[in-house]
This record gives C-alpha cells, structure tokens and sequence, in this order.
C-alpha cells in the first residue's frame, strides 16, 4: 500500500479524495479549517466543493494512504461533520462473544466465507455509539478492500468477519451489525485526534454496518 499521506501534483478537480477509511490500524489525521490551493479559481471552488461531500476528511498513515493528485499548494485537511448516508437503520438483536464483540445479522450470505489473508470488499457505516456517524464507504461509492485477518483493519473487523469463539463467520453477501468495544477498536487512543479533540475519542465503542461483498 501507498506509504505516501500526501502527493504533490497537477491541479486535478476529478482526483480529490482526502480521505480513505479509519478502519486502518494506523491512522494519523492533519485537522485543520483551511484548505489552500495554488491553481485557478474554478478549479480550486471545484475542489472544495467536492472535499465538502466527502464527510470527515482524514489523512492515512502508513497502512492505507491516499496519494492525491490535485494543486501544487498546502493541504490542511477539513474535519467537518457532514450528514453521511447509514446503512439499513432496522435494529436486531445483538449477541455478545466472551471477546465483547457483539454482533447480529440482519441478512445472512450464501457465498462462500472469507478466508484468513483473502484480500475481500466489504462496505460499512461506522458510528459510536451515540449514533454519531464518523465514516461511510457507501458515501465514497467505493467499497473497502483489504485482507482479513492479517492485522490490516482493527481487530474486531477481523473477528466479526472471520468469525471466533460464539462468532459465526460472515458468508458473502450478509449484512451484519458489530459493535465493538474499545479493544477491539481504537483503544486508549482513539483516532482522528487534534488538539485535544478526536474523531473517534478514546476508550470509544464502536457500532459497524457491514456488508462483506466477497471476494475482491
């Protein structure tokens, strides 16, 4: 993956994509209020506009970079909540695993389940518990690609796709609710944390939406 959190490039409205997914282990957000540009004034009205639809703009670390092809200038990243589209709101009934994580499926699959170190798509909603939503993949368009089980994405991603003890594997094609507590998630740390305020806060338990697409 990409180690690169911020590339330098032509002026490119099409290839703005500030922000990836919070999902990756190691994340380092750059907050700021501002975004500078040194490129014509259409283009650069173009890029904020579409930074604003993003939601929360968050720069990766080492796990999942994005390199993003627009102005040559300084890039303060917007951490501005934006309303995000959730996934299917019907509650269920949440089991609880002797790990913590919690879990219901609202659809079960009927393809195959994920294999450990299979590089799968899965789409999700993140929210804490508030209900607050901090992440979408539905809103970016993009599913999530990774491989499960290797440590790429927080532990109870792994768990609740792969399954464990009480945890039944996802089967390609389920939608199942996870709700994650903070060591199965972003512990003491949080993510997304700038001058004393954090996206994610510390010691947070988190509730995932997550459609396991299969295979990528």
């Amino acid at each position: 993956m990409n180690s690169s959190a911020l590339s330098v490039g032509r002026c490119n409205p099409g290839m703005l994509n500030l922000h990836n997914s919070p999902l990756i282990r190691n994340l380092d957000v750059k907050g700021a209020s501002n975004v500078k540009f040194s490129c014509p004034h259409q283009e650069r009205e173009s890029l904020i506009q579409q930074s604003q639809v993003k939601g929360n703009q968050i720069l990766l670390g080492r796990r999942e970079a994005i390199g993003l092809g627009f102005c040559i200038g300084i890039l303060d990243v917007l951490l501005q909540s934006q309303p995000i589209a959730a996934a299917d709101e019907t509650p269920c009934e949440l089991t609880l695993a002797p790990s913590g994580l919690a879990f219901c499926d609202k659809v079960v699959g009927t393809g195959p389940e994920a294999v450990k170190g299979q590089l799968i798509k899965a789409h999700y909603v993140g929210k804490l518990e508030n209900g607050k939503v901090f992440d979408s993949s539905y809103n970016r368009g993009k599913p999530l690609t990774f491989r499960v089980g290797v440590g790429e994405v927080i532990k109870g991603w792994d768990e609740g796709i792969l399954g464990g003890e009480g945890v039944p594997p996802m089967l390609a094609g389920g939608k199942r609710v996870l709700k994650l507590p903070p060591g199965l998630g972003y512990g003491m740390r949080g993510a997304g944390c700038r001058g004393g305020s954090c996206i994610i806060p510390p010691e947070s338990v988190l509730v995932f939406d997550v459609e396991f697409i299969g295979k990528a």
